[in-house]
């Protein structure tokens, strides 16, 4: 075949299916990798999203087509309003929504579940470059969390923008290990427990 040839061409029958997304498989880290190595970098990777109206089972699906366990919640690019995840959807927060309002599932919008953007931990991009592996495991460990939202400042007034996150489930994926959090939340509700009584 020449350069300038075209390609042979064809026609699909009715019922041809997408074939599925497969990932590369993630490189094997250790404590000591670079935090880098275990970044969603958003400038790599397309964010997921869904508006804050969403009914929230159609969120659960989108995170179930796309293969994802966290949606970014926008109402208008670009600026970003909080976070979904299929914890908050399937949890304890969306069974304590529907007993205090007295309404079915369907009734959940993705606003009424989504941890708003101020909610949420956050590290400045620039404080990776020497960052391991090791220090994102026990800032998630810290704050109790299974995600980290990555942040880029700049030097302008231009306001902050999420540049990436890292996540538990990937963390432990690429480590081979579980991250046990379980720990810190316990210290938590320990210390709820002692300022209550």
């Amino acid at each position: 075949m020449q350069p300038d040839d075209p390609l042979p061409t064809s026609r699909l029958e009715a019922g041809a299916a997408l074939a599925p997304a497969q990932p590369l498989p993630a490189a094997a880290i250790n404590l000591h990798s670079p935090a880098l190595e275990v970044l969603t970098d958003l400038t790599q990777v397309k964010a997921a999203m869904v508006r804050p109206e969403t009914p929230a089972r159609e969120a659960e699906q989108q995170m179930i087509v796309q293969g994802v366990r966290l949606l970014f919640v926008v109402h208008a690019l670009p600026q970003v309003q909080g976070l979904i995840t299929a914890a908050d959807i399937r949890g304890e927060h969306q069974l304590r929504l529907l007993h205090e309002r007295g309404i079915a599932f369907d009734d959940l919008r993705v606003d009424d579940l989504m941890t708003p953007l101020p909610s949420l931990d956050t590290v400045e991009f620039g404080q990776l470059r020497r960052a391991r592996v090791g220090n994102v495991v026990a800032t998630l460990q810290r704050i109790g969390r299974h995600h980290l939202l990555v942040v880029e400042t700049s030097a302008d007034a231009t306001p902050a923008r999420v540049r990436g996150l890292f996540s538990r489930s990937q963390i432990e994926r690429q480590l081979g290990t579980a991250i046990d959090l379980a720990q810190i939340v316990r210290c938590f509700t320990g210390i709820g427990r002692a300022a209550a009584a």
